[in-house]
């Protein structure tokens, strides 16, 4: 009974619990609700405020930048509108210059136009005078004619002919006047020096002669020369090459050869001999063997000493073996190795004094004749063979070069080829350096003399001083002074140009006028 009476009261109560809480639940629900709309109505309310002043934020933003753009906008505007202005008016300014060219072209079209005009009718009236001019030119020549008794031709050509010898005259007296300048120039520097290379430099000159002169200390050393039926002298003969000549010439054995180095070493094999005493064809041979190694060692010695005594250095050895022939070498008379020197230290001088390589100066100075120490097996001028021998060791292309052009058989390339050059010829021309064999110096003069008179005017020709000067006198009817002086001037070039010769030759021009008349 309880139980059934309390689970309803349970019930009941739980209902009511319900219910008051579900009341309670629902007022408390509307009054969140009232509060979260008010809650929303203020969130709302300070969004749109807010967003108010967001909007009013970015209008004044907006605002400022379109102000600001707008600024940019005006000033670019304003300065197109200042460049166009300045356009404007320089186009203006333009458009004036043009006007003004135009018109200024017109103008001058307008005065070329009248000066054509002008030309157009003085040409015709110079046309028209030129016309009456040539008529009364006729005229004259006709009236010329007759009073002369020549015709035209024969007038103008004697008028030709004597504006040909004025012309000829008057380029004469130029030439000399040229030249006398240069002359006057060239001078003074080249005698100072030349004079200063040959006053600091005096070698000796050896004439070289065919035979060679040894004393024996008693004539009978002649018979052991000669040998039985003369076996000794032939052998002798046979391994020197040189003839040996035992005459009735007290003390003395004369040794002929053109070779100097057999006819040296033929010497110095006879002494050998004859101190030894034994004297037979074995013997013979052997010592001239010996002498002839000497001799090739001495040759390799002289030409180092050579080098040493000119203060140069370097050198192949075949260069070396040709110095040192030079000394058993001859030239007009003149020993080759003397003449090598001497042309090495004036044309070292000389270059010194020019400011050039001295030592290439010295060098090629010493082997400008080294072609003449070629094998005999080998042909051409020496010049052009040293060229070669100098280019096959080694040599410098300056030395070289004058080598192959001292005597002019190739171009010269360096001022020292030309100091070479004349340094050879101041070595070949001093007193008694050189001899020339008789038949050689008659040809030589009578060549000379046949140049002079082949030239136009010439009367008479003399060659005098061995050949060293040729007078040359002229017909003063048909050369006047100035021609007289380009005559001397061609007939130099001429000798020089065609002839070889040693040092130099001088030629003179003498011009006389001589009037005689006869009283009786």
């Amino acid at each position: 009974m309880d139980i059934y009476i309390l689970v309803p009261l349970v019930l009941l109560a739980c209902g009511i619990s319900f219910f008051i809480g579900w009341f309670l639940n629902q007022k408390s629900g509307e009054n969140k609700v009232a509060t979260a709309t008010d809650q929303a109505k203020k969130i709302i309310l300070d969004a749109e405020k807010e967003a108010e002043t967001l909007k009013r934020e970015k209008l004044l933003e907006v605002k400022d930048e379109w102000y600001s753009k707008k600024k940019e906008f005006d000033a670019d505007v304003q300065s197109k509108r200042s460049k166009l202005q300045a356009q404007e008016k320089a186009l203006d300014s333009r458009e004036e210059n043009i006007d003004r060219k135009v018109e200024l072209i017109n103008k001058k079209e307008r005065e070329q136009a009248q000066i054509k005009r002008q030309i157009e009718e003085r040409g015709r009236a110079l046309d028209k005078r030129q016309t009456e001019l040539d008529q009364m030119i006729a005229e004259e020549n006709v009236r010329l004619e007759r009073a002369s008794g020549l015709s035209r031709e024969e007038a103008k050509r004697i008028l030709m002919e004597n504006l040909a010898n004025d012309a000829r005259s008057e380029a004469a007296h130029m030439l000399k006047e040229l030249r006398d300048k240069a002359k006057d120039e060239a001078k003074k520097e080249a005698q100072k020096l030349i004079v200063h290379a040959i006053q600091r430099t005096a070698a000796d000159h050896s004439v070289e002669t065919t035979v060679s002169v040894l004393n024996i200390q008693s004539d009978e050393m002649k018979g052991r020369i000669i040998g039985r039926e003369g076996r000794n002298i032939r052998a002798f003969e046979a391994a020197t090459g040189v003839d040996v000549i035992v005459d009735d010439t007290p003390e003395a054995v004369i040794l002929s050869g053109f070779d100097p180095f057999r006819r040296e070493v033929a010497r110095l094999s006879l002494e050998r001999l004859i101190a030894d005493g034994r004297i037979h064809p074995a013997r013979i041979e052997e010592i001239v063997e010996k002498v002839k190694q000497e001799l090739e060692e001495d040759i390799v010695k002289t030409g180092e000493n050579t080098l040493l005594e000119l203060g140069l250095h370097g050198g192949h050895k075949e260069i070396l073996k040709l110095i040192g022939r030079m000394k058993y070498r001859s030239s007009y008379g003149q020993n080759m190795l003397q003449h090598s020197i001497e042309v090495a230290f004036l044309t070292g001088m000389m270059a010194a004094e020019l400011g050039l390589d001295t030592s290439l100066a010295k060098r090629a100075g010493l082997l400008h004749d080294v072609g003449k120490c070629a094998d005999k097996g080998v042909e051409g001028p020496h010049a052009l063979l040293g060229y070669e021998i100098g280019k096959k060791y080694g040599e410098h292309p300056v030395v070289v070069n004058a080598i192959g052009s001292h005597h002019d058989d190739i171009p010269m390339e360096s001022p020292i080829a030309a100091l070479v050059q004349a340094a050879d010829a101041i070595s070949g021309a001093r007193p008694g350096a050189r001899r020339e064999s008789v038949e050689g110096y008659a040809k030589r003069l009578e060549k000379l003399e046949t140049f002079a008179n082949s030239f136009q005017g010439v009367e008479k020709t003399y060659a005098i001083q061995a050949g060293r000067e040729i007078r040359v006198v002229v017909e003063p009817g048909k050369v006047d002074d100035a021609m007289a002086d380009q005559l001397a001037h061609d007939i130099a070039t001429k000798i020089q140009q065609e002839m070889e010769y040693p040092g130099q030759i001088k030629v003179m021009v003498i011009r006389e006028f001589r009037s005689v008349a006869i009283a009786k």
